[in-house]
C-alpha cells in the first residue's frame, strides 16, 4: 500500500507534497498491522468455501479492513497534532473533541484517502485476493 500511496502521489502531482514520508508510513503500517489480523479472519469464514466466495471474502474483508485500520491510524495522527489545544485528558471537553476530532479524521481520510489506494492498490488487492483464495483450500 506503501508503493500504491507513492505511485498515487507520482501520477497526481510528482510527489510535489511536504507530507509524503508521513502518508508512506501511515498507508505502510495500515496494511501492514491490518494484514496479521485480517487474513487469518478471512480464512476462518472463507473455509469450505467455493473459490469464488473465497475470493469475495478475501477482498471484502481484506479492502475494508486495511483502509479501516489506515483511517485509524489517520485519526491518531490527526490526533496528536490537535492535541496541544485540547483540554486536559480525562475531562468532558476533551471527550467531545477527542471524538469530534477523530470523527473529521476519518471523514477527511473517506473523502481524500481512499484515492491514494487507487489503482494500484486495487490491483494489488485482486491479485492478493486472488492468491490466497486459491490458495485456502
Amino acid at each position: 500500500m506503501a508503493a500504491s500511496v507513492l505511485a498515487a502521489l507520482y501520477l497526481r502531482n510528482g510527489l510535489l507534497t511536504s507530507h509524503v514520508t508521513a502518508l508512506t508510513l501511515v498507508y505502510f503500517f495500515g496494511a501492514a498491522l491490518s494484514w496479521p489480523v485480517l487474513v487469518p479472519l478471512a480464512r476462518r469464514f472463507t473455509r469450505r468455501k467455493p473459490t469464488s466466495a473465497r475470493f469475495a471474502g478475501f477482498f471484502l474483508v481484506l479492502s475494508i479492513g486495511t483502509a479501516t485500520m489506515t483511517a485509524f491510524l489517520f485519526a491518531m495522527d490527526y490526533r496528536w497534532f490537535y492535541s496541544r489545544w485540547h483540554a486536559p485528558f480525562g475531562s468532558l471537553i476533551w471527550t467531545f473533541q477527542f471524538l469530534f476530532t477523530g470523527a473529521s479524521a476519518v471523514y477527511q481520510f473517506a473523502v481524500l484517502g481512499i484515492t491514494l489506494f487507487l489503482p494500484f492498490g486495487l490491483l494489488c488487492l485482486i491479485v492478493v485476493s486472488a492468491y490466497l483464495a486459491r490458495r485456502a483450500r
